[in-house]
């Protein structure tokens, strides 16, 4: 028995859950996400409750039981809290500003890199390093931002390039003059 895919999902007030031909709506403040559903697991709503179970005691309902315990509960946080993540920019001259829908990025390379920023995803810029972006949908948040994080990954030697805030960087020292 998974131990994630058999805690309850408290629904929040404001929050709906409905499931009909395979398809789980969640709708809430923020907005709605939907997400198909799987025949090796079950979903009820109880009580202002969700419960997930397993259909069978096969090896693809036990993968597939916590997966979506988890699928469900991101769902319902994103549609009343949401989800954000933010980035610092470090290096001489590389910047950040947001122009309309597009993120201009300046990063040391010979152009400027324009990012479109996709639907359902809220992009805002504290000063030229800072870059926050939330969303409700949680993989889409993650995504976007790893992209953003590809364009230019810190380098260990200065930490120069785009790197999470929380993240660290592991430093390394540089060439020595070393003697022979």
């Amino acid at each position: 028995m998974s131990r994630i895919g058999k805690l309850p999902i408290q629904l929040p007030q404001g929050v709906q859950l409905t499931l009909a031909d395979g398809v789980i709506t969640v709708k809430g403040p923020k907005g709605t996400l939907t997400q198909k559903a799987r025949p090796e697991v079950v979903i009820e709503v109880k009580d202002n409750h969700v419960l997930v179970s397993r259909a069978d005691d096969s090896n693809a309902s036990n993968a597939y039981h916590g997966l979506y315990r988890q699928l469900v509960n991101n769902m319902v946080e994103g549609v009343s809290k949401g989800f954000s993540k933010q980035l610092v920019i470090n290096g001489v001259g590389y910047r950040a500003d947001l122009k309309g829908n597009v993120l201009v990025l300046t990063l040391g390379y010979s152009t400027i890199i324009e990012y479109m920023i996709p639907k359902g995803i809220e992009i805002t810029t504290d000063g030229p390093t800072k870059i926050k972006i939330s969303g409700i949908d949680k993989q889409q948040v993650g995504q976007v931002s790893a992209e953003i994080r590809g364009l230019r990954g810190p380098e260990p030697y200065k930490g120069k390039g785009i790197k999470y805030d929380t993240e660290v960087i592991r430093r390394k020292v540089g060439k020595t003059g070393g003697k022979k």
